[in-house]
């Protein structure tokens, strides 16, 4: 059991890039986990990691046993899920992380509660990028591009940003031809909540456009939604969050030939992790519903 402890202590140490992160974990001091890797690389005779004041990474050597670790756990954690399915549903705490507009995921998200209510959902939404090993969340939603190699990832589907008005506003104020033609409407804004810039809306503009008005921000998408379904103007906003209006009719596309963008959700989670039941049907059920027609 000891090497297995000190197992642990350079998995979460190597894929942490520091000592006091691991030990945070592990619910030990830094020291500790120093400790349990040098007496682990006296005992296997190569040094396993590169110590610095501002963080570690790994050796060659160091790699190569790292992959070797995370098997085992693997095999450990493929034994506790066999156990684990003979006791019956999934259960326990699962941390998530989502962006802002995951909000709108919330009739997904109820839907899962309502299918397994013995998992407890620690839901965090930011537009904060988390650091999804440090902050020991079990999975996150993100869209963009991905490239942190520490973490498995499955696509939960496609959406685009488009831009929407209300057909009473159209009728009054008229519908826009070209980008140009906005400069005389009403031009509601989402503001990235931590950085506070304004989110560009995807055209395709002429150099000599005029700037794209503003007559309304929100740090947040549903006011947008209230207010172009209101009528007080057009708004960019995601498909998946107005299908439901626009197949209805109460709001109407703008511009879309003059529009250019495709975005991804994904689910990512520490691929040392092997997928215990609660994120294998969390991730599952995502998948499957999110964004069905």
């Amino acid at each position: 059991m000891d090497s297995l402890h000190a197992f642990n202590a350079f998995v979460r140490a190597a894929e942490a890039r520091s000592f006091t992160v691991a030990g945070r974990q592990l619910g030990v001091s830094s020291s500790a986990i120093g400790k349990a890797i040098a007496r682990l690389e006296e005992k296997v005779g190569v040094r396993l990691l590169h110590r610095s004041t501002r963080a570690v990474t790994l050796t060659a050597e160091g790699a190569l046993f790292l992959e070797r670790c995370r098997r085992i756990f693997s095999e450990i954690e493929a034994a506790e899920l066999e156990l684990a399915q003979t006791q019956g549903a999934p259960r326990g705490k699962l941390r998530v992380s989502l962006p802002i507009v995951g909000m709108l995921m919330m009739p997904t998200l109820t839907a899962f509660m309502q299918a397994y209510p013995d998992i407890e959902l620690d839901l965090d939404f930011t537009d904060r990028l988390v650091d999804v090993v440090e902050e020991g969340f079990d999975v996150v939603v993100r869209a963009g591009a991905v490239s942190d190699s520490r973490l498995m990832m499955r696509v939960l589907g496609g959406f685009r940003l488009g831009l929407v008005a209300s057909p009473g506003y159209l009728a009054q104020r008229g519908t826009p031809r070209t980008p140009a033609d906005l400069a005389g409407h009403a031009c509601l804004h989402h503001r990235y909540a931590t950085s506070g810039k304004l989110e560009p809306w995807p055209l395709r503009r002429g150099a000599g456009d005029p700037e794209i008005p503003v007559a309304a921000v929100a740090n947040t998408i549903e006011p947008l939604i209230a207010m172009v379904e209101a009528g007080l103007g057009i708004a960019c906003l995601p498909d998946f969050a107005i299908r439901r209006q626009l197949a209805e009719g109460r709001l109407c596309a703008v511009l879309a030939e003059h529009t250019e963008h495709e975005g991804t959700f994904r689910l990512l989670w520490p691929s040392s992790r092997y997928m215990s039941p609660k994120l294998r049907v969390f991730v599952d059920f995502m998948a499957r519903h999110l964004f069905a027609q």
